[in-house]
Protein backbone atom coordinates (compact mmCIF):
# COMPACT_ATOMS: atom_id res chain seq x y z
CA UNK A 1 0.00 0.00 0.00
CA UNK A 2 1.27 3.41 -0.87
CA UNK A 3 1.75 6.45 1.86
CA UNK A 4 1.72 10.30 0.76
CA UNK A 5 2.32 12.64 3.83
CA UNK A 6 0.34 15.97 3.16
CA UNK A 7 1.72 18.70 4.72
CA UNK A 8 1.43 22.44 3.84
CA UNK A 9 4.66 23.82 3.69
CA UNK A 10 4.16 27.73 4.95
CA UNK A 11 3.02 25.75 8.45
CA UNK A 12 4.41 26.39 11.56
CA UNK A 13 6.20 23.93 13.56
CA UNK A 14 2.97 22.93 16.04
CA UNK A 15 1.01 22.69 13.44
CA UNK A 16 3.15 20.50 11.04
CA UNK A 17 3.34 18.68 14.20
CA UNK A 18 -0.49 18.73 14.52
CA UNK A 19 -1.10 17.99 10.50
CA UNK A 20 1.28 14.79 11.17
CA UNK A 21 0.32 12.83 13.96
CA UNK A 22 -3.01 11.81 12.60
CA UNK A 23 -0.83 10.29 9.46
CA UNK A 24 1.28 8.36 11.69
CA UNK A 25 -1.29 6.74 13.27
CA UNK A 26 -2.70 5.61 10.01
CA UNK A 27 0.55 5.14 8.38
CA UNK A 28 1.36 2.55 11.05
CA UNK A 29 -2.34 1.61 11.88
CA UNK A 30 -2.67 -2.41 11.86
CA UNK A 31 0.89 -2.67 11.45
CA UNK A 32 2.40 -4.70 14.33
CA UNK A 33 6.02 -5.09 13.11
CA UNK A 34 8.03 -3.26 15.35
CA UNK A 35 10.72 -2.60 12.71
CA UNK A 36 8.58 -1.55 9.93
CA UNK A 37 6.76 1.35 12.03
CA UNK A 38 10.20 2.37 13.34
CA UNK A 39 11.52 2.74 9.70
CA UNK A 40 8.41 4.72 8.38
CA UNK A 41 8.47 7.10 11.28
CA UNK A 42 12.18 7.59 10.74
CA UNK A 43 11.32 8.05 7.23
CA UNK A 44 8.40 10.73 8.05
CA UNK A 45 10.63 13.13 10.36
CA UNK A 46 13.34 13.15 8.39
CA UNK A 47 10.82 13.75 5.34
CA UNK A 48 8.78 16.35 6.80
CA UNK A 49 11.53 18.42 8.68
CA UNK A 50 14.95 17.59 7.60
CA UNK A 51 16.50 16.84 10.44
CA UNK A 52 20.01 16.10 10.23
CA UNK A 53 19.64 12.24 11.45
CA UNK A 54 16.04 10.27 12.69
CA UNK A 55 16.14 7.15 14.46
CA UNK A 56 15.93 4.55 16.78
CA UNK A 57 17.97 2.98 19.16
CA UNK A 58 16.52 -0.55 20.89
CA UNK A 59 17.20 -1.55 24.42
CA UNK A 60 18.56 -5.09 24.11
CA UNK A 61 20.16 -6.10 27.85
CA UNK A 62 22.46 -3.21 29.22
CA UNK A 63 22.56 -1.47 25.96
CA UNK A 64 20.94 0.19 23.10
CA UNK A 65 21.30 -0.78 19.76
CA UNK A 66 21.18 1.20 16.39
CA UNK A 67 17.51 0.04 14.78
CA UNK A 68 16.07 1.76 11.68
CA UNK A 69 17.29 5.63 10.75
CA UNK A 70 17.49 8.04 8.46
CA UNK A 71 20.89 9.97 7.93
CA UNK A 72 24.06 9.34 8.35
CA UNK A 73 26.22 6.05 9.75
CA UNK A 74 25.74 6.29 13.36
CA UNK A 75 27.30 4.66 16.33
CA UNK A 76 25.41 0.81 16.54
CA UNK A 77 25.67 0.53 20.56
CA UNK A 78 24.98 2.56 23.35
CA UNK A 79 25.50 1.67 26.84
CA UNK A 80 23.31 2.61 29.94
CA UNK A 81 23.12 6.22 30.88
CA UNK A 82 25.97 7.13 28.34
CA UNK A 83 25.78 9.94 26.07
CA UNK A 84 22.33 11.75 25.05
CA UNK A 85 20.44 8.39 24.28
CA UNK A 86 21.77 6.50 27.25
CA UNK A 87 20.89 9.31 29.86
CA UNK A 88 16.92 9.32 28.58
CA UNK A 89 17.00 5.42 29.17
CA UNK A 90 18.55 6.05 32.22
CA UNK A 91 16.38 9.07 33.19
CA UNK A 92 13.41 7.81 31.53
CA UNK A 93 11.88 10.85 30.07
CA UNK A 94 13.20 13.39 27.11
CA UNK A 95 16.22 14.89 26.78
CA UNK A 96 16.91 18.16 24.78
CA UNK A 97 20.47 19.08 24.27
CA UNK A 98 20.76 22.60 22.92
CA UNK A 99 24.31 22.52 22.03
CA UNK A 100 25.66 18.78 22.38
CA UNK A 101 29.33 20.34 22.53
CA UNK A 102 27.79 20.97 26.57
CA UNK A 103 26.90 18.03 27.05
CA UNK A 104 28.75 15.41 29.43
CA UNK A 105 29.52 12.54 28.28
CA UNK A 106 27.74 13.08 24.72
CA UNK A 107 28.87 10.40 22.07
CA UNK A 108 29.68 12.60 18.82
CA UNK A 109 28.72 10.08 16.49
CA UNK A 110 28.52 12.83 13.58
CA UNK A 111 30.45 16.21 14.51
CA UNK A 112 28.19 17.93 12.12
CA UNK A 113 25.04 17.36 14.70
CA UNK A 114 24.82 20.12 17.07
CA UNK A 115 21.54 19.33 19.36
CA UNK A 116 20.05 16.70 19.83
CA UNK A 117 16.47 15.54 21.46
CA UNK A 118 16.16 11.83 22.66
CA UNK A 119 12.54 10.60 23.63
CA UNK A 120 11.87 7.22 25.34
CA UNK A 121 9.57 4.87 24.58
CA UNK A 122 7.86 2.75 27.28
CA UNK A 123 6.03 -0.46 27.42
CA UNK A 124 5.15 -1.71 31.23
CA UNK A 125 6.84 1.19 32.56
CA UNK A 126 10.03 -0.03 31.02
CA UNK A 127 11.71 2.27 28.30
CA UNK A 128 12.35 -0.39 25.17
CA UNK A 129 13.71 1.57 22.60
CA UNK A 130 14.83 5.68 22.55
CA UNK A 131 13.58 8.18 19.33
CA UNK A 132 16.71 9.89 18.48
CA UNK A 133 17.12 13.22 16.14
CA UNK A 134 19.86 15.58 15.70
CA UNK A 135 20.26 18.89 13.91
CA UNK A 136 22.96 20.41 12.31
CA UNK A 137 21.79 23.83 14.15
CA UNK A 138 22.23 24.91 17.75
CA UNK A 139 19.17 25.16 20.14
CA UNK A 140 16.89 23.74 16.99
CA UNK A 141 14.36 21.43 19.77
CA UNK A 142 12.47 22.98 21.77
CA UNK A 143 9.47 21.92 24.35
CA UNK A 144 6.65 22.03 20.90
CA UNK A 145 8.97 19.38 19.91
CA UNK A 146 9.25 16.99 22.89
CA UNK A 147 5.47 17.60 23.37
CA UNK A 148 4.66 16.36 19.77
CA UNK A 149 7.49 13.60 19.66
CA UNK A 150 6.20 12.21 22.77
CA UNK A 151 2.54 11.79 21.39
CA UNK A 152 4.23 10.14 18.33
CA UNK A 153 6.26 7.37 20.29
CA UNK A 154 2.71 6.85 21.76
CA UNK A 155 1.98 5.71 18.75
CA UNK A 156 4.24 3.25 18.79
CA UNK A 157 3.95 1.97 22.77
CA UNK A 158 0.34 0.21 22.39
Amino acid sequence: MSHTLHLTPTSSKEETYHSLLPQLKALIEGETDTIANFANISSALKMTFGFFWVGFYIVKKDELVLGPFQGTIACTRIKYGKGVCGTAWKEKKTVIVEDVNQFPGHIACDTASQSEIVVPLFRNDEVIAVLDIDSEHLNHFDETDAHYLQQIVKLLES
